[in-house]
C-alpha cells in the first residue's frame, strides 16, 4: 500500500486576503487525496487555525513526508519556504501574492489550474544554486549561513561609509570606501543585486556576480565570475564603524573592523517546482513592465514576407 501523498502549505500570516484562498486550496487538495499540513504557530489568528483538514508539519522538519511545499505569498514567503526546506530536496511551487513576485511561477488568477496540477503531479523540477557564507574574526568562526538570492555586507550606520578589501580565488581585488558589497547568484541577480547596478543573468547560467553599493573607487563595477570562484570580504581593521552581513535580507550578524566573510557555491541547491512555461524573457518582460512596443515578432514578419512574394 502507497503511503499518503502529503504537501506543506505555506501561507503568509499577516496577509488576510490569502487566508480564503488557502483554505479552498486545502479543500480541493483533500478531496484527491492529498493531505495538507501546515505550521501551526504561524496560523494562529488565521481561518486555518483549527481546521480539522489541517495536518500539524513537524516543528523540527516541516517537510518530512512531503512531496512539495506550495506556497501563498510573495517573495519573502517563498524565501521562508527555502528555509523551511533546506536539505531536504522538496520542491517550492509558489503562487505570487505579492508584488513583483519572481521567485512565484504562477499568479494568484491561475490557483485554480496550480491545485489540478499539483494533484497530478504535473511539473518539473528546476534547480537554483545557492551560496554558503562563514564569516570570521579573530580566528574564529562567528557566523555561518546560506542563501539563495545574495549575501551582502554593508555598513552598519548610515552616517558612515565602510571600508572593504574584496578577494577573489584567494587574491585581492581592490579596496572600496563603500556602502556596501552583494554577492550574489543568478536567481538573485533581479533582487537586491539589480537594484545596485548589477546585470541580469539568466538562472540557467553558472556564475556569481558581485556588486559594489556606492562605491567611492575608479574601478568599482560589477563583476560576473565562474560558478567554483572563492568570494571573500574582509572589513579594513583601521575602518571606523562595524559592518553587518545579511543572508536573504533574513538572518544577520554583526561584524566588527577585522572580520572576513567567504562565500563560495553552495552545494545544496534550491529545488523549484515549475509548469512548462514562458522564456525568462517573459517573466522579465512581465515582472518588470517592460514596453516591448514596436517588435512585431517571429510569426508576423513571416507572414509579412509571404505576403509581399504573392
Amino acid at each position: 500500500m502507497s503511503e499518503p501523498r502529503r504537501i506543506l502549505l505555506v501561507v503568509h500570516p499577516a496577509r488576510p486576503e490569502v487566508h480564503d484562498h488557502a483554505l479552498g486550496v486545502v479543500r480541493r487538495l483533500n478531496a484527491a487525496g492529498v493531505h495538507v499540513a501546515v505550521i501551526g504557530h504561524e496560523m494562529r489568528g488565521t481561518p486555518l487555525e483549527g481546521q480539522p483538514d489541517l495536518l500539524a508539519a513537524h516543528p523540527d522538519d516541516p517537510t518530512h513526508g512531503c512531496e512539495l511545499v506550495c506556497i501563498l505569498g510573495g517573495d519573502g514567503s517563498i524565501l521562508r519556504a527555502a528555509e523551511l526546506s533546506r536539505g531536504s530536496g522538496v520542491p517550492l511551487l509558489g503562487v505570487n501574492f505579492g508584488h513583483v513576485g519572481f521567485l512565484a511561477e504562477v499568479e494568484r488568477d491561475d490557483l485554480d489550474v496550480t491545485v489540478e496540477r499539483i494533484v497530478s503531479r504535473d511539473y518539473t523540477i528546476e534547480e537554483r544554486m545557492t551560496l554558503e557564507v562563514t564569516a570570521f574574526h579573530d580566528g574564529e568562526t562567528v557566523f555561518e549561513s546560506w542563501a539563495l538570492n545574495e549575501v551582502t555586507v554593508e555598513k552598519a550606520s548610515r552616517e558612515r561609509m565602510i571600508e572593504l578589501t574584496v578577494e577573489i580565488d584567494g587574491r585581492p581585488l581592490s579596496t572600496w570606501g563603500c556602502d556596501g558589497v552583494v554577492m550574489a547568484t543568478p536567481t538573485g541577480s533581479t533582487a537586491y543585486a539589480f537594484s545596485a547596478g548589477g546585470p541580469v543573468v539568466w538562472p540557467d547560467v553558472d556564475a556569481l556576480l558581485l556588486v559594489p553599493i556606492s562605491a567611492h573607487a575608479l574601478f568599482a563595477r560589477p563583476l560576473v565570475v565562474g560558478p567554483d570562484s572563492q568570494l571573500a570580504v574582509e572589513v579594513v581593521p583601521r575602518t571606523q564603524g562595524s559592518g553587518v552581513v545579511w543572508c536573504d535580507g533574513r538572518r544577520a550578524v554583526d561584524l566588527p573592523p577585522g572580520a572576513r566573510i567567504q562565500v563560495h557555491r553552495s552545494e545544496d541547491p534550491v529545488r523549484l517546482a515549475r509548469f512548462a512555461g514562458s522564456p525568462f524573457t517573459d517573466r522579465l518582460v512581465e515582472k518588470f513592465d517592460l514596453s516591448v512596443h514596436g517588435w512585431r515578432g517571429t510569426a508576423r514578419r513571416a507572414a509579412e514576407a509571404d505576403a509581399d512574394r504573392g
